[in-house]
């Protein structure tokens, strides 16, 4: 079947995709992004697609003269939402969609794609294998300069400590702990809380 989209790494609803955990899982439960290959058998119906890409040919919802439409939450409510260590932070949607409104996917895509670079140096050299969720979420939400920033910083460090590179948990506790600090002083969450029962 023939692609539906042109850029699956943003959701139509305004989701991240290409900063979500999911998208950078191996295996079958890798999921492709939205609309990406294989979406369909993997997520049959979406009142989302089938409105805005199906019905009208947009990339996303705020592309659309009548976003917002009674489909989505306001954006107090999706700040409200509980985090899922497994899917994108639904806090960005609103955010992603105004910023596509008023300034064009094309130019959402190109930050986007920043953003993307920047995670994937994160797993590919950072990542002891626990902390995707972690780098995922600190892509979504802390600024392109902050992560830039943040990867020199740990860079450096790993190197005025020699550390070894084959030393991956001291990588990983390096760069989460600048991060973290990074995030506090901005007052972004990047750890989920766990709910006390």
């Amino acid at each position: 079947m023939e692609q539906m989209k042109l850029y699956p790494t943003i959701g139509v609803c305004g989701l991240d995709c290409g900063l979500c955990p999911r998208y950078y899982t191996k295996g079958s439960s890798r999921c492709p992004g939205c609309c990406g290959p294989d979406f369909l058998n993997k997520h049959p119906s979406c009142s989302f697609i089938t409105c805005c890409v199906k019905k009208k040919g947009f990339e996303t919802c705020g592309e659309c003269s009548g976003f917002p439409c009674s489909k989505f939450k306001s954006d107090k409510e999706y700040q409200q939402l509980e985090q899922s260590s497994s899917y994108p932070p639904y806090k960005k949607v609103m955010s992603n969609l105004n910023f596509i409104r008023e300034n064009g996917v094309k130019k959402f895509i190109e930050q986007q794609q920043q953003r993307m670079r920047l995670l994937e140096i994160m797993l590919e050299k950072f990542d002891e294998g626990r902390s995707r969720s972690f780098f995922c979420k600190a892509a979504a939400f802390l600024d392109v300069t902050s992560l830039q920033s943040s990867l020199n910083k740990a860079t450096q460090k790993i190197k005025t400590d020699k550390i070894k590179q084959t030393d991956v948990k001291m990588k990983t506790k390096t760069l989460k702990t600048i991060l973290s600090e990074i995030a506090s002083k901005e007052g972004v969450e990047l750890v989920t809380k766990k709910a006390n029962k």
